[in-house]
């Protein structure tokens, strides 16, 4: 489809939304119900946020920061991103590309002063590329959109080196390779720096007093310590490189400030809005991970790739999410543009995970949310 008519389509589907039916009222669990599913999955922190009508509805917190010192977790506790970083970045990266300093649809060969393989230093590292022309067609919206070729990240590669695994565009993988590349077109290719870009466009914007792409000596007051699935806990990691793929510091009072801003799309253009929760390529794997698994799954929800969210068909009308998972974090957004409405949940705790389908079903009603691909614990269609 020619990227004009494209752009159309989207707009009148993200405007079709707001004609959809009458939605049920915001609703969640009591608070002694979200105690009670927390003590049975041992999750030690969980913090929550609605959004309905594009303006935050409620944000609560439970449990712990820090379980053997009874610190409480806060709407101000400052939990890891994660990869919900990614999703803050793309939206930067927008806003770029409507002010027409970055061309989404551009080869990385016009948007780079050297050719990608001549850059080897790391974190910046693309010399592995040197034998294979197909860097040569790398654009912003293939990376947005995971679908450059790369593995999640060279170290699972089994020799650790950086490859293309398919011909860039054709197919979804996530990758937080793909996002590093990114950043080096913003940093090297237009000569910016994407710390102080995402503070100005994106957390000042927003209000988010306590978010930050590195590591902050003020959040050491009030941070969240992560637990894994053992239990064992391990201190909040300082970052203090930033990683457009996952380096945010933030906290549940900040993050529905952010989801309900995007939902808005405040900061952009309408058609540029639309287009980030629009599917422009279908994803047919089974699971998420591993990124680069075979076999296909036709889903009847017409999962596909959004640019920094992953988007699906729900009963109500177009939705899509982003997860953000390491060892000792779960954090997960959904979105519905349907009422433009969101639940948001942040947990220092990665156990928290088994809570999400339910929490989500509660806040925002049943959905055709394709759970078991984000989380492959889940039985698959």
């Amino acid at each position: 489809m020619r990227l004009g008519r494209w752009l159309a389509l989207s707009v009148a589907a993200w405007t079709m939304a707001g004609c959809a039916p009458p939605l049920r009222p915001l609703q969640s669990l009591s608070d002694p119900e979200v105690q009670r599913v927390m003590r049975r999955e041992q999750v030690q922190g969980l913090a929550l946020a609605t959004i309905e009508n594009g303006q935050v509805a409620r944000v609560r917190v439970f449990g712990t920061r820090n379980a053997a010192l009874g610190q409480p977790l806060t709407p101000d506790t400052v939990m890891s991103g994660a990869s919900l970083t990614k999703t803050a970045f793309a939206y930067m990266v927008l806003q770029l590309a409507d002010e027409g300093k970055l061309d989404l649809d551009a080869p990385v060969t016009k948007l780079l002063p050297q050719p990608l393989p001549a850059y080897h230093v790391r974190p910046y590292d693309f010399s592995d590329l040197a034998g294979d022309p197909r860097w040569q067609a790398l654009t912003p919206r293939m990376l947005l959109a995971h679908s450059g070729g790369f593995a999640n990240f060279r170290w699972l590669e089994p020799d650790g080196h950086l490859r293309i695994h398919f011909d860039p565009g054709s197919r979804y993988a996530y990758s937080g390779e793909g996002y590093t590349l990114l950043q080096l077109i913003v940093e090297r290719g237009l000569g910016l720096d994407v710390g102080q870009e995402m503070q100005r466009r994106v957390f000042d914007r927003f209000g988010m007093r306590n978010t930050s792409m590195h590591w902050r000596p003020d959040f050491a007051e009030n941070v969240a310590d992560g637990y894994g699935f053992d239990g064992a806990m391990q201190p909040h990691e300082r970052r203090y490189r930033v990683r457009a793929a996952g380096s945010m510091d933030t906290t549940i009072a900040d993050q529905a400030k952010l989801w309900a801003g995007i939902m808005r799309g405040d900061g952009l253009r309408p058609d540029t809005r639309a287009a980030l929760a629009t599917g422009w390529l279908p994803i047919t794997s089974r699971h998420q991970f591993p990124t680069l698994a075979g076999g296909e799954v036709a889903w009847p929800q017409k999962l596909a790739s959004g640019l920094g969210v992953v988007t699906f068909e729900d009963r109500s009308g177009t939705g899509w999410f982003k997860g953000g998972h390491d060892d000792m974090t779960a954090n997960f957004v959904l979105c519905m543009e349907a009422g433009q409405r969101c639940v948001v949940m942040l947990s220092n705790d990665v156990r928290a995970e088994r809570l999400y389908p339910e929490l989500g079903r509660q806040a925002l009603g049943p959905d055709d949310m394709p759970w078991s691909w984000e989380y492959d614990w889940m039985e698959a269609p």
